[in-house]
């Protein structure tokens, strides 16, 4: 071999890597599944490396964190969950909207009214992971699962505006997607009409959507609208 040349065999392979992150707990709650979820999930799915990040339940700081951790890992799929308490099932979320419009207060006390996320961007971005292949998945599992069209205005939306633009002004080539579940069990004690999830069952769906958003890059033809 002459000197200096390569062969694609010496050259080492990038593993594939799922960036996935959870919030810490917000509103008067001890805790938070959305973390409790990314900190249980195994080290590889499907072969991919996955890598956590537990995110502040705060305007701007969620954003950040999460953008630096995007460029130090380089991820092909970034996959959020939050907390969405009162949905009886898992949310795979369709679109982030350039609003902040807070109806309490974050961790840090700040209550944003009616801003963009960022300012001169555009009104939406649609994430980019399998939505309807995720929510099949979720529900072939038994669990429920639904597509939602509506991520709210506080930080979770927030965030997956924030990665989405961080992705598309950078021209990194990562998908990215959000998904809300319910509340724990133990975060309804004396609320029997509020909806919950089993930790584990929850876990279960996450697993799922991502094995998803791996197997699938474009989204499948399947009923998932909403007529209101």
């Amino acid at each position: 071999m002459a000197a200096g040349s390569r062969t694609d065999a010496m050259v080492p392979k990038r593993a594939r890597c799922v960036l996935v992150t959870g919030f810490t707990p917000f509103g008067g709650e001890s805790t938070n599944p959305s973390w409790e979820i990314v900190k249980a999930l195994p080290e590889t799915i499907s072969g991919w490396t996955v890598e956590r990040l537990k995110v502040p339940t705060e305007f701007g700081r969620a954003i950040d964190v999460t953008a630096r951790a995007i460029d130090r890992h380089q991820p092909d799929i970034v996959l959020c969950f939050g907390q969405a308490g009162g949905r009886a099932g898992i949310s795979v979320e369709r679109v982030a909207i350039n609003i902040d419009d807070a109806r309490i207060a974050d961790n840090a006390g700040r209550q944003i009214l009616d801003q963009p996320v960022r300012e001169g961007g555009p009104a939406a971005y649609f994430c980019t992971v399998p939505v309807k292949a995720m929510v099949a998945a979720i529900t072939k599992a038994g669990i429920p699962a639904e597509v939602s069209n509506a991520a709210g205005t506080f930080v979770c939306n927030h965030l997956i505006y924030g990665v989405l633009h961080h992705i598309a002004f950078k021209g990194i080539s990562c998908r990215a997607g959000f998904i809300h579940v319910p509340f724990l069990e133990s975060q309804v004690t004396g609320r029997p009409e509020t909806p919950s999830m089993a930790l584990p069952t929850m876990i279960e769906g996450a697993k799922a959507a991502i094995m998803a958003a791996i197997r699938y890059r474009a989204e499948l033809k399947l009923v998932g609208g909403s007529l209101h």
